[in-house]
């Protein structure tokens, strides 16, 4: 497939099952998988794999041979060619240097210990630092007025940097209000999306070809997704995703975040759990009917 992004206009519904190839599936996967698998069925529509590999350092074909092993275990049939996203990188990156050209991001250069230090020295002194949906610290904001030689100059040297969306820059070039359709398990019908509430968030790391959000928007545009279902943790990364697809003038999926199957202790399943791991139970004599069973479908 070329990447060459097309509008999807009334095209087949299309969905997808994208997870990354550095650990085992598990019971969350399965439920995600085969909701996709069912509503492709019964809409007449397609499915499609997409493996995020993004990550080449954890990212292994060992487990990429076991994702499709558990997929065809599960009964899962999925359109050919399955996409890797480590072999696009530079389609991420034409993408990026599009905001860089029209100065929506800027370079980045404080390490993650140096936001930590500066974020625990504020709330010693003024209260709490805000905080992104997931309850990471946002990044400090005074990068986004670098001078350009000084920018110039940091750039040069070695040091690692990241490019980050320039969220107030941002939302001045959309049209106002941004908003989702939801059929999910949580809030369901026109969502207003609230980017902001993520700061100015990366999309690109000198030690990494492309960010989550860049790869995952750009990706569901290029292969002509419909319906993007995936977990309800992804709920509130939704706003960043339609960001971006106003931004690069790309389509509108209709959205369907699914409940999430948890833990014990009511955590996020998590691919170093090996006792949900799909292989694992696999072995341990549960059949395919039976993993359905467990998660509810």
């Amino acid at each position: 497939m070329s990447d060459t992004i097309r509008q999807t206009g009334e095209s087949q519904p299309t969905f997808r099952f994208a997870p990354s190839p550095n650990g085992r599936l598990h019971l969350g996967h399965a439920l995600s998988a085969l909701l996709n698998a069912e509503m492709a069925r019964t809409s007449g529509g397609r499915l499609l794999l997409r493996l995020e590999d993004i990550d080449v350092t954890r990212c292994t074909t060992e487990f990429e041979a076991a994702i499709l092993a558990d997929l065809d275990w599960l009964g899962i049939r999925h359109e050919e060619p399955v996409r890797r996203q480590s072999e696009h990188f530079g389609f991420y990156r034409q993408a990026l240097d599009r905001l860089i050209e029209r100065e929506l991001v800027y370079p980045s250069f404080l390490t993650r210990g140096e936001v930590k230090a500066r974020v625990q020295a504020y709330e010693r002194e003024a209260g709490p630092w805000p905080r992104d949906p997931d309850g990471a610290p946002l990044y400090p904001t005074e990068e986004r007025h670098l001078e350009a030689g000084e920018r110039d100059r940091r750039l040069a040297t070695t040091e690692r940097f990241a490019y980050r969306l320039d969220m107030e820059k941002a939302l001045a070039a959309i049209p106002l209000p941004l908003t989702w359709r939801d059929t999910g398990d949580g809030a369901t019908g026109l969502i207003l999306a609230d980017p902001a509430a993520w700061g100015d968030v990366v999309l690109w790391r000198s030690d990494a070809p492309a960010s989550y959000h860049l790869a995952v928007t750009l990706d569901d545009a290029l292969q002509g997704v419909t319906h993007v279902v995936r977990g309800l943790d992804l709920f509130h990364a939704t706003a960043v995703h339609r960001l971006l697809q106003v931004l690069l003038d790309l389509s509108e999926p209709i959205y369907h975040h699914h409940r999430l199957i948890l833990a014990e202790d009511g955590r996020k399943l998590s691919k170093s759990s090996g006792d949900t791991a799909l292989s694992a139970l696999r072995e341990r004599g549960l059949t395919p009917s039976d993993i359905r069973r467990l998660v509810g479908i």
